[in-house]
């Protein structure tokens, strides 16, 4: 889909979300229980949606807080349920509505001190923390955040005890109970009044901040980042982590500038990302062209988005770097200094990440476990520590502490933020200095990822796509090795097709949220080879799914 012409420049006012009407909708739009586009559906990160189209309001919060109570009692799941949210719009609405049906149903919550925002890690990072040594009375939480999606939008998403996204097999049973509440206008959902729930002695205030700023040092060689004299700039781009990197430089005397403080729901502060939309997006450089012009005065910069969960890092040597190639760094730096970290610990990936990956991980005798769209697939492997480190191809990433053991079990915008700065103060160069020398003994893969409409019928079928149904033997001049609909790291539906050469891939799969498929592609022959095998993939799927 072509970029808009108001990419990377500051939004006008009739680009701003109307505030107050959007919070109003949230109340007074009342969803069609049996309208698809307003029923409660779980993506790869909980149930998004917006207010002004029915697809994020009060009925919507209430079911499925009342659906996740009731999973919680039938799974025994009965220690404090750690609620946060960020600074969407819609967040604080939601965050009451989720309270009162919780204290209504008896749930122990724990909420953040003063009424701060919470970023996702940390939720992560709270559930794993109370769990630890425990068999029982286990806790779990909610994050309320669209992640980086635009102003208008919000987000519930609900973490198990294990700390990380839930599996389809929980958002499936909370989706279909949550939906069935929609369908009898709300009838077995319990609440009381904000103000009870509140005060209600099942309510605690919690401390986030301080046990995870203080356990920094455990994933991370805080030392050498307080000992050196590295000039840091992070732009939280008004996000949840907003008030924790004070904290974090405080308590590690770093020299860490924190570029933007300001929250403003309207996210007016940011440029508009490639198709004119705001979007927090730490990865894309039209959204971080306002932040590019400053990250220069810094010998490392990063940004994270809302929840904190993906991340963005600047070099002065090679400017934004794009996903990819700071996950292929990072797994490079972490193998080689993570001397406590299990001989046999593997590195994950997603099946539509770099091939750079791959390669690195062979050069350091490490096996690769690639897996589905979602960081819901890693969760396992990063709590038992078989996975040292899981990254996303959408810059999310999460990896063991430095003695092996697990850290956090969703995506943590912030450690890979400092990492890049443990990676310029240890090595002396900074992460985009890092991957030219991996360029240079691995090849040099340019990577780029399209849009393009699909029905509902077409997006179905494409998800249901067997190898016989692709007939293609060759792909941009050269023979196709492997056709894969399933992951083949656990062998689970990658709710799509890819298809591998050996100097290139791509594959397709379906949005989960827009009437669009998306085509990822890579090439180690350079950019005329990927456009060439972009065009031959986007020619096949359409042959496939016209047939």
């Amino acid at each position: 889909m072509p970029s808009s012409p108001l990419a990377g420049t500051f939004p006008s006012p009739d680009c701003l979300v109307d505030i107050p009407r959007l919070v109003s909708a949230y109340f007074s739009v009342k969803p069609d229980p049996f309208d698809p586009a307003q029923r409660i559906a779980f993506g790869t990160s909980g149930h998004r949606g917006s207010a002004l189209s029915g697809s994020f309001n009060e009925d919507h919060i209430l079911a499925v807080t009342q659906a996740i109570c009731t999973y919680r009692k039938n799974h025994g799941i009965d220690g404090p349920l750690h609620l946060g949210f960020d600074t969407h719009a819609l967040s604080w609405p939601a965050f009451i509505s989720a309270l009162e049906v919780l204290t209504a149903n008896g749930v122990t919550v724990r909420i953040a001190q003063n009424d701060e925002y919470t970023p996702t890690p940390v939720i992560s990072h709270a559930i794993l923390t109370y769990n630890r040594g425990r068999t029982s009375g286990l806790s779990d939480g909610i994050v309320i955040t669209p992640s980086h999606n635009p102003p208008k939008d919000g987000g519930f998403k609900y973490n198990p005890p294990h700390g990380g996204p839930a599996g389809s097999d929980i958002t499936g049973d909370i989706e279909k109970a949550a939906n069935r509440l929609l369908e009898s206008a709300l009838s077995g959902v319990s609440r009381i009044p904000f103000e009870r729930a509140l005060s209600s002695p099942l309510t605690h205030r919690h401390d986030f901040v301080t046990p995870y700023v203080t356990d920094l040092g455990t994933i991370l060689d805080m030392e050498i980042l307080s000992g050196s004299r590295i000039r840091m700039g992070v732009n939280p781009l008004g996000g949840a982590g907003v008030h924790y990197w004070g904290r974090i430089a405080e308590h590690y005397r770093l020299d860490l500038t924190v570029v933007n403080p300001d929250v403003d729901p309207t996210f007016r502060f940011m440029t508009l990302d490639k198709d004119g939309e705001i979007r927090m997006d730490p990865s894309s450089p039209d959204a971080m062209r306002g932040f590019l012009e400053t990250a220069g005065n810094f010998d490392i910069a990063f940004a994270c988005d809302t929840d904190h969960d993906r991340h963005g890092i600047v070099t002065r040597s090679a400017g934004l770097l794009p996903p990819n190639h700071y996950l292929s760094v990072m797994i490079d730096f972490l193998f080689r200094t993570r001397g406590a970290w299990k001989a046999d610990v593997r590195v994950g990936k997603t099946l539509v990440s770099s091939q750079m990956i791959d390669r690195v991980a062979r050069a350091l005798g490490r096996n690769v476990q690639e897996v589905p769209v979602g960081f819901k697939w890693f969760v396992d492997g990063l709590l038992s520590g078989d996975l040292g480190f899981a990254g996303e191809e959408s810059a999310g990433a999460s990896f063991l502490r430095r003695d092996g053991t697990v850290w956090s079990t969703d995506k943590d915008a912030i450690v890979p933020s400092l990492l890049a700065a443990e990676i310029l103060a240890r090595d002396g160069r900074d992460p985009g200095a890092c991957y030219r020398d991996l360029v240079a003994r691995f090849g040099d893969p340019v990577y780029r990822r399209i849009d393009a409409p699909a029905t509902p019928e077409e997006k179905a079928r494409l998800q249901k796509l067997s190898p016989e149904n692709v007939k293609t033997r060759n792909l941009a001049g050269d023979p196709v090795l492997e056709i894969l609909t399933r992951a083949p790291g656990n062998g689970a539906e990658i709710g799509g097709i890819k298809v591998t050469t050996e100097s290139g891939w791509f594959a397709a799969r379906p949005s989960g949220t827009e009437n669009i498929y998306k085509i990822y592609a890579e090439s180690f022959r350079g950019k005329d080879h990927l456009e060439t095998l972009l065009a031959e993939a986007r020619e096949l799927v359409s042959q496939t799914l016209s047939g």
